[in-house]
């Protein structure tokens, strides 16, 4: 290696490690700051405070990668062209690009130690990090419960709320609980205005006490006939308040190392994922199939095909129903309107089994492109960056940091843009994952072409040039024709 690529390389390698382990150790400070109400006063131990935050850096080194690139490349190419370097060089002979090479393979390097972290590192951080999330939540039952959706997690109970507030967020707005524990369905029902958790360390109980509230009970028999249950008395009453006492016994004999979440899809490598997805389509493939099946059958389509000169000929279908009288005209329209009710409520009710079932298949398809395409985003913004960097020659921390995070707030959010686009079906799995890099290489090729031809970043007396001789052009042929 020559003397010169020894001074590029550590030139750039000195700035890279700085800001690269400060933005992993910001990353990692952010995690741990929206984690801190699940973690601090829950009693547990710091072994394992310790090791979800290893796993937290694990999951954000991918992240602090192609920021580090691409600061360390502005600030080294802005320093080296602010301290005439570039020009010392250039007037001995020795271009741009070949100064350039050494960072080029470094960053092919680079991607290439990222490619290899997402599709190893990541997944088993990820599959670690949030089995160890739901065995901490599971030490504190209240934890586990999310507003909004009918949390299952405590046995024998579903219990629903709005929302969760208070000092120690035990407090719960508009509460609905299906009581199982009769082990007969969901005979009952208790409903309240509010809502408070209370739960003493070491106890195997957790108590809910409800307020303003309503209970209800249908006292069913399992064994008894359906015509029989009809006729069987429900209880109801009213309460200012009622207390609930809840076994959690269950939940404390969880080992925080336990993996019990193997199957997401961020939790499987390009290999898994591959393997995966056409079971995946399959079945997506199939339950759409079996769907339209129902729906052709509970039409009578397969009727209307049989018969499709009716469905042509305007004067027979407008007539077909004078061959009936009145009562049996009415008779087959309330039939016809029941029927499209029904196939109109269960296509409804099943709307949103297809956008799930869509929605899960999407995020496989986008986590298997995405991985491919994020890897490179350490060489698409050394493109963007190295280039840049000796345009505006300006090293340090100032103008570079403020450049940097422009242009990465810009990668990322035209990447998750892309994905949630794509996650909801608008765009295709490749397309969504895939626009950050449709957007940036543009730039970093423009801005490539421009360092080594040795333009500035906008050239302005060129802009303004082309206008005038725009402008004179347009009055030189105005005097002609006069």
């Amino acid at each position: 290696m020559k003397t010169l690529d020894k001074y590029i390389l550590k030139s750039f390698l000195i700035p890279f490690l700085a800001t690269f382990f400060i933005i992993l150790f910001v990353l990692v400070m952010q995690a741990l700051w929206l984690a801190f109400d699940d973690l601090a006063g829950k009693g547990i131990s710091l072994f394992f405070i310790l090791k979800f935050l290893w796993y937290t850096m694990l999951l954000v080194a991918p992240q602090a990668l192609p920021i580090g690139v691409l600061l360390s490349s502005i600030m080294t190419l802005g320093s080296l062209s602010e301290n005439y370097e570039f020009a010392a060089a250039k007037s001995a002979g020795v271009s741009l690009q070949r100064m350039v090479r050494p960072l080029v393979f470094l960053a092919i390097f680079l991607s290439s130690i990222n490619f290899l972290f997402l599709n190893y590192v990541y997944p088993y951080a990820i599959l670690k990090q949030l089995n160890l999330k739901m065995n901490i939540k599971k030490k504190q039952p209240a934890l586990a419960l999310v507003p909004g959706s009918f949390n299952t997690e405590i046995p024998d109970y579903q219990i629903k709320f709005d929302e969760k507030y208070g000092e120690e967020d035990n407090l719960l707005k508009n509460v609905m609980i299906y009581d199982l524990s009769s082990k007969k369905g969901n005979n009952k029902i208790i409903t309240a205005k509010e809502g408070e958790l209370v739960s003493e360390e070491g106890s195997r109980y957790m108590t809910l006490v409800l307020k303003n509230g309503h209970f209800f009970e249908h006292h069913i028999n399992n064994n008894t006939s359906y015509q029989k249950r009809k006729k069987m008395p429900a209880s109801y009453a009213d309460f200012d308040e009622y207390t609930i006492n809840i076994d959690i016994s269950s939940f404390s004999d969880d080992d925080l190392n336990d993996l019990k979440y193997k199957s997401n899809y961020n939790m499987l490598s390009l290999g898994q994922l591959k393997d995966t997805l056409p079971t995946l389509k399959q079945n997506y493939d199939e339950y759409v199939k079996l769907r339209a099946r129902n729906l052709l059958l509970n039409v009578n389509a397969e009727d209307l095909y049989k018969h499709p000169d009716s469905l042509l000929n305007k004067e027979v279908s407008s007539d077909i129903l004078e061959n009936f009288k009145d009562i049996d005209k009415r008779n087959i329209l309330n039939t016809a309107i029941i029927k499209v009710d029904r196939t109109l409520n269960n296509i409804q009710s099943n709307k949103d089994t297809f956008k799930y079932k869509r929605k899960v298949l999407n995020l496989y398809d986008i986590e298997f492109y995405n991985r491919v395409a994020f890897s490179l985003s350490c060489l698409i913004l050394f493109f963007i960056g190295a280039p840049l960097g000796s345009i505006i020659r300006k090293g340090g921390m100032g103008l570079p940091m403020i450049l940097a995070i422009a242009i990465y707030v810009l990668y990322f959010f035209s990447n998750t843009f892309g994905r949630n686009l794509a996650e909801e079906s608008s765009l295709s799995a490749i397309t969504g994952s895939w626009l950050a890099v449709a957007l940036m290489l543009p730039l970093a090729i423009i801005l490539t072409t421009r360092a080594t031809k040795d333009k500035g970043l906008f050239d302005i007396n060129s802009f303004f040039s082309r206008i005038t001789n725009l402008f004179k052009n347009i009055f030189s042929k105005k005097e002609k024709t006069l």
